[in-house]
């Protein structure tokens, strides 16, 4: 075996590899090689900073290592006794619950709230489905008006927030709402309760557990599906959500709401498809699948076959009284259906009746936020 002193000797004119760069005589071969070490260093040096400010500018949360450092941070959890206490009472044997949320405006008589648990009692198999349903309201009159009506009710702290009244599409109160929706449902995770999350001016027509998908962890309505459960092309609905309680989804949630400072003027439906394909949500393994409209439907994309129809959703419509108004006459077009003969129920060709006042409703929005543009 070579000694290496004797070596570098050897190689490197008697210096032991450590000759001086500006030294002169035999040794000024060393030269080059030095300059090209130098060289490498520096591209590679260069290269390495480049990426990290190229995948920090690409994520919320920066690049790969803090990613790691995020998963393992845990958000201030602060146990509440009266939450885990209606929740347990009215989980399923899984610890599934089904979740609405309600303010003042939706919840007085005649309004949304009360379409809203028509629909159970009316809909297939979905009766029993109110003795798992938390409500959470978002004040005191909403929470007045839902113990009246509902065993399983939870007023949720809101501080010197506001939630009474009507929230209007993209309003500084609206996006506020939505967002403390999602760290309320985070929450509920971190509990260890699975939930299904539904709009309140979602009607409930036949059970949709029977639709759901097995083993994908987050699973969503659409507001227009194109066929493929898996593509991440759809346009989602954060309305509709089925979510298991797992280190996944807890994960998953805690980016969702961290994720609103990247994109601080959006809300939480469209930042989800701004993050959906994050190379984070990959590799953290979290399923996700897309809800067919033909089982969760909604005045964007209707359910075509009411032998299939779950639910439907007043999507795609501007306006409380415009959304009573077809929530109405959807609920009138399905006990129509239900009034049929059994046999004539599986050749049935009904078809709903609305939008009306929704479309009516969406499109002036539209045309308002297209002439914005143009001006």
């Amino acid at each position: 075996m070579k000694d290496s002193a004797t070596t570098g000797d050897a190689e490197y004119g008697g210096y032991n590899g450590y000759k001086p760069w500006n030294s002169g005589g035999s040794g000024s071969s060393s030269h080059p090689l030095v300059k090209r070490f130098m060289r490498i260093t520096v591209f590679f040096l260069g290269f390495a900073m480049l990426w990290i400010f190229l995948y920090n500018s690409a994520s919320p949360f920066g690049f790969h290592s803090v990613s790691h450092h995020f998963i393992g941070i845990s958000t201030k959890k602060i146990y509440d006794p009266i939450l885990d206490g209606v929740l347990k009472n009215a989980s399923m044997g899984d610890k599934t619950v089904i979740i609405t949320t309600l303010n003042d405006a939706w919840a007085e008589p005649g309004s949304i709230f009360d379409l809203f648990l028509e629909s159970f009692r009316i809909g297939k198999k979905t009766e029993k489905l109110l003795n798992h349903l938390v409500v959470i309201t978002l004040d005191q009159k909403a929470h007045a008006r839902c113990l009246a009506l509902h065993p399983h009710c939870f007023q949720l702290e809101t501080k010197d927030d506001n939630f009474t009244s009507e929230a209007f599409f993209m309003t500084p109160g609206y996006l506020h709402m939505m967002w403390r929706r999602i760290e309320f449902l985070g929450s509920v995770l971190e509990l260890g309760y699975n939930f299904v999350f539904t709009d309140t001016d979602i009607m409930w027509l036949r059970d949709p557990f029977t639709e759901f998908y097995q083993n994908a962890d987050f699973q969503i309505a659409c507001d227009f599906f194109n066929g493929n459960s898996y593509d991440l092309k759809n346009m989602p609905n954060g309305g509709f959500t089925y979510v298991k309680s797992n280190e996944r989804t807890i994960w998953f949630y805690k980016f969702w709401f961290a994720s609103k400072n990247a994109y601080p003027k959006m809300h939480d439906q469209d930042v989800l498809n701004k993050i959906k394909r994050d190379p984070y949500i990959s590799e953290m393994r979290l399923s996700i699948r897309f809800l067919s409209t033909a089982y969760f439907g909604g005045f964007c994309q209707p359910s075509r076959d009411f032998n299939k129809v779950s639910t439907m959703h007043a999507n795609c419509c501007v306006g409380l009284d415009n959304k009573i108004n077809d929530l109405k006459i959807l609920l009138e077009d399905w006990s129509k259906y239900i009034a049929l003969p059994q046999n004539e129920k599986k050749q049935s060709h009904s078809s709903w009746s609305v939008p009306q006042s929704c479309r009516t409703s969406f499109q002036r929005s539209k045309q308002r936020k297209n002439n914005g543009k143009s001006l």
